[in-house]
């Protein structure tokens, strides 16, 4: 079978330890409780942010109040990070999904990073084309991929391990289907599919895999 990169999810996460403590040292951070706006979208952006824990939600609104999540990122991620280097008004909206740990980054504490360490601007750049590269493969995915692939593909990449070994994910029928561009209909008709098929079974606000191998065929992955 043909090995495939993952299209969503955080593009950003699990970052060298280096490069964590460079964003780690630009600002105090600050703790942000759960259910809290970080950023909004059309707003001018004087800073980006770097997660250093917890979960959040990126967003699109439309003018009628629909939203479209973009992604739900964990720690060791940059966000706003778009509008900050163009100059132009946020194209989306952050809000927190647990409480947070995040670090403000504003041109000031980067440029004197730049100079103390100007090899850090390309580490930068490398962050801006995978964020490309996310956007591209969600495109890619939303047009040509099955609705049954995309949604095994969110799963295997949004999956946590829980202490007690077991692969959880942390996401409602709803917020599935604004990731992935279906109806929340198919979206629940699919994964009980999958559920009368052994390969998951679904809780309260979290779906848990049984047969992580099963949902590599369906996504086209190499296990």
């Amino acid at each position: 079978m043909e090995q495939n990169t993952l299209y969503y999810g955080n593009n950003y996460a699990n970052l060298p330890d280096d490069v964590r403590g460079v964003f780690e040292s630009l600002n105090s951070p600050v703790k942000y409780g759960k259910n809290r706006l970080i950023y909004l979208q059309g707003e001018s952006a004087d800073c980006f942010y770097y997660l250093k824990s917890g979960r959040a939600r990126i967003f699109f609104s439309s003018p009628d109040g629909m939203e479209k999540t973009l992604a739900d990122v964990e720690d060791g991620c940059i966000m706003g990070e778009a509008a900050f280097f163009d100059g132009m008004p946020r194209v989306s909206s952050a809000v927190t999904l647990s409480e947070c740990v995040l670090i403000s980054v504003d041109e000031r504490a980067l440029t004197e990073r730049f100079k103390a360490d100007p090899s850090f601007a390309m580490t930068l750049l490398n962050l801006q084309a995978r964020s490309i590269r996310m956007l591209s493969s969600q495109v890619s995915s939303i047009t040509f991929l099955q609705a049954d692939c995309r949604i095994a593909r969110l799963l295997i990449q949004c999956r946590e391990l829980t202490d007690g070994g077991e692969y959880i994910v942390r996401l409602t029928h709803e917020e599935i289907a604004s990731i992935i561009g279906v109806s929340r209909v198919t979206v629940s008709k699919l994964l009980n599919s999958m559920r009368g098929s052994g390969i998951l079974r679904t809780e309260y606000r979290r779906i848990v895999i049984n047969d992580l191998s099963a949902l590599f065929q369906i996504a086209e992955f190499e296990y």
